[in-house]
């Protein structure tokens, strides 16, 4: 991370020479621009060089990590690939997938000792927001909501298709929910939290019941267990569910899907609001395993080891 280079000039002259440059300066440019900046969509774009690890003179939650040697990473476990728990495992191991790895990268760089801490999706989110936590990566869109209240991170993992959410109905019920207009006299269930809740207050105008799950596998047990009759889901993730529990008994509405506009896209990690230069660091990570493909070959070693499981 470079610093602005310090001028070694006596107190009064250096005073002077800044009053000059402030009189030469259009109203209100006098100030030194920020050293750490969001983009228009309200989500951290810069990168800091991670090649060195965390800048001796790092502030912030940046500089309390590099203190404490630790990295507080708080996750949802439930969403392979992404993030899962190997029953084989035991401790801090038996948290595996891409975003583990990726968390485990980053802890790498940094130099310090990771801790992944397990929690309901509305747990991460809210526990990072108050910062409790030093990041949440557990599969995260980006909203505007969730920028309001902590630094969102660039992308990084992007699907092969647009990105987009649809409704996950019992086989039984195929002939009877064929679009958004079959739910209006019927239950419907999301994840507390999620991207899934959003686009279903948006898309969904009419519904008998709208219940929030802690968690995703929560909404597939509802809608089989016929508690629930239809479920909010990332299509992406439904289709490795569907495919992974043969005689689950559950199917995608075919033609029903939510499109998430294309500024949203990709995976992200969050930091505490105003933790810029923490922001800064994952980002420079984040571009190490996007250039290189490597979070691609995570996600597909992880969604190939899934399946063995299964």
């Amino acid at each position: 991370m470079k610093r602005a280079k310090q001028w070694n000039l006596p107190g009064a002259a250096l005073a002077g020479l800044l009053a000059v440059l402030a009189a030469l300066l259009p109203f209100g440019m006098a100030e030194e621009a920020p050293l750490y900046v969001r983009n228009e969509w309200n989500y951290v774009e810069g990168s800091m060089d991670v090649s060195g690890g965390i800048p001796e003179d790092a502030t912030g939650r940046l500089g309390r990590i590099r203190a404490l040697g630790r990295l507080t990473v708080a996750t949802e476990p439930y969403f392979p690939p992404q993030e899962f728990i190997d029953e084989n495992k035991s401790g801090q191991e038996r948290y595996v997938g891409s975003d583990m790895e990726l968390a485990r990268r980053i802890a790498e760089r940094m130099g310090v000792e990771l801790q992944i801490v397990p929690l309901e999706f509305t747990d991460v989110l809210s526990s990072v927001a108050e910062g409790k936590y030093d990041l949440a990566i557990s599969a995260l869109s980006f909203t505007a909501g969730r920028a309001a209240v902590m630094e969102m991170s660039k992308g990084y993992y992007f699907t092969s298709e647009q990105a987009s959410s649809g409704l996950v109905i019992r086989e039984a019920d195929a002939g009877k929910i064929l679009s958004v207009e079959d739910l209006s006299a019927r239950d419907i269930v999301a994840q507390s939290g999620s991207l899934q809740e959003s686009m279903a207050v948006e898309n969904i105008p009419f519904y008998r019941k709208f219940r929030r799950l802690p968690t995703v596998n929560d909404v597939y047990v509802a809608v089989m267990a016929g508690k629930a009759d239809a479920g909010i889901l990332d299509v992406e993730n439904a289709r490795a569910y569907i495919k992974n529990h043969p005689g689950c008994g559950l199917k995608l509405v075919e033609g029903v899907h939510f499109d998430l506009k294309p500024e949203f896209e990709g995976d992200r990690v969050a930091a505490p609001k105003g933790e810029l230069e923490l922001a800064y660091f994952v980002n420079g990570v984040i571009d190490e395993v996007v250039a290189s493909g490597e979070y691609d070959r995570w996600f597909e070693e992880y969604a190939r080891y899934g399946d063995a499981q299964n």
